[in-house]
Formats: structure tokens, sequence, C-alpha cells
């Protein structure tokens, strides 16, 4: 599912418009990346945590010409799921 897929959907199960429903996935979104911007958590009950955590830089290869480079150090974002998810997911 993509997110104009996910809009459709959403939009259908609300009876809001597309342009409403767009607007507050994309509010949603924004909220989310915007928090873990500021280096903060969003826990949302019965889905999971987005969390970031900080990559060290490492020593990487090119696997094209066996080159060795260097891997800068980066943030990335982590989504760990709750129990009723994982729960959910496994009972289909």
């Amino acid at each position: 599912m993509n997110k104009s897929e996910l809009i459709a959907s959403v939009a259908e199960m609300t009876n809001l418009t597309r342009a409403e429903t767009e607007r507050a996935v994309k509010a949603t979104f924004d909220t989310i990346t915007d928090t873990l911007g500021s280096g903060n958590d969003v826990r949302i009950v019965g889905f999971g945590t987005f969390t970031t955590t900080r990559r060290q830089a490492s020593k990487g290869r090119n696997p094209r010409t066996g080159q060795t480079i260097d891997i800068p150090a980066s943030t990335t974002a982590k989504l760990r799921v709750s129990r009723q998810l994982k729960d959910a997911v496994n009972a289909n």
C-alpha cells in the first residue's frame, strides 16, 4: 500500500473527503517527522514507538570497485512495533 492508497482507504473508512484525509495524513506524518527531528520519541499505544538512534562513522567497501570508503555518522529512525500489532499481523 502506498500513500495514495492509504489516503483513499482512510477516507473510505472515516467518510471524510479525500482532501480532508490527505491533510490529516500529511499532518500526522509531518508531526512524527518533526518530533523525531527534535530528538524525541513518538509512542502510539497499540501500534509502536518511533525512535531515533545514532550510527557511528564506519568504514565500508564499494562492491563494484572494492575501494574502501568512509561512511559518515548519521541519525536513523526506527519503529519498534507493539505487542498488539505483532499479534494482529500474526493472526492473519
